[in-house]
């Protein structure tokens, strides 16, 4: 596809429709994990190279009909503490708003791809459960319809893909799963040529830019979420890097986007434009 292309994909839920709407624990307990994550792509993008830069813009998540919800024994963040299997299922439409999680308690929807990235520097089959530099299993709620997500290419091509979408998520996603859900996304790519380098992912938003980095521990990714935003301070507003620093300490938000990945965590530092005097 050529760059600035606008691309309508219709996604399947992270289980790959190994549960349906009436699916019970026994239905669970039988769940493969060798189709989960199905992504919709790759999508080659011509002229990308390594070393470019691949932006893609999220301009509409639909949500379908249905989504679940489980926890699947030794799995999650806690997968110690809770050995049982739990699934709980929902129905909404693309008109809705909220989801009855019980009598008294609702939760707003949030559409967003846990998984966005392009291919990795390897020739070797992996896992798509980890997050790691080239993006993948993210499963950051920020990056939401309008969001803008900027990705460090790594093979001709860039082969993005997209999948794994959840109606709504925290963060950090500690229990193991979202709201597990097929969608339809409308997104546009656009290939940035001799632009900035980046190492991991970065996004924007109306109100903030936001940097990853992701780690085998809390420490290692915050460290490095922190120096990707000092390198974005000094490169992109001419900042000294001491000053950059301080203003992390000042008006930069550490968010911890996912831990359910164990040992991979994936944290974000938001810095708001307002603040930049971006606007």
């Amino acid at each position: 596809m050529e760059s600035g292309s606008v691309i309508e994909v219709a996604t399947e839920k992270a289980s790959d429709k190994q549960l349906n709407p009436e699916s019970t624990i026994e239905d669970l307990k039988n769940l493969d994990f060798t189709p989960i994550h199905p992504f919709t792509g790759p999508m080659y993008v011509e002229g990308a190279e390594p070393g470019d830069l691949l932006k893609v813009k999220l301009h509409k998540i639909e949500l379908g009909h249905w989504g679940w919800t489980a926890i699947i024994p030794g799995f999650g963040f806690l997968a110690d503490d809770f050995k049982e299997p739990y699934l709980k299922t929902f129905e909404f439409n693309k008109e809705s708003r909220d989801v009855n999680f019980s009598d008294d308690i609702s939760v707003p929807l949030n559409p967003f791809p846990g998984v966005m990235g392009v291919a990795p520097a390897t020739d070797s089959m992996l896992s798509t459960i980890p997050p790691r530099a080239n993006g993948g299993n993210m499963d950051d709620p920020h990056m939401t319809e309008g969001t803008t997500i900027y990705f460090p290419v790594f093979m001709e091509g860039a082969l993005f893909s997209i999948g794994d979408v959840h109606a709504t998520q925290g963060l950090g996603e500690v229990g193991g799963t979202a709201i597990e859900a097929p969608m339809r996304i409308v997104y546009e790519i656009k290939l940035v040529k001799n632009g900035r380098s980046i190492q991991e992912p970065q996004y924007e938003t109306n109100d903030y830019y936001v940097v990853t980095g992701f780690g085998t521990t809390i420490d290692e990714a915050a460290k490095k979420a922190t120096r990707y935003m000092i390198d974005y301070l000094v490169e992109e507003h001419n900042m000294d890097r001491k000053d950059a620093y301080a203003l992390c300490s000042l008006a930069g938000d550490l968010k911890i986007a996912e831990v359910v990945d164990v040992p991979h965590m994936l944290v974000t530092i938001h810095m708001p434009k307002e603040v930049l005097g971006i606007k």
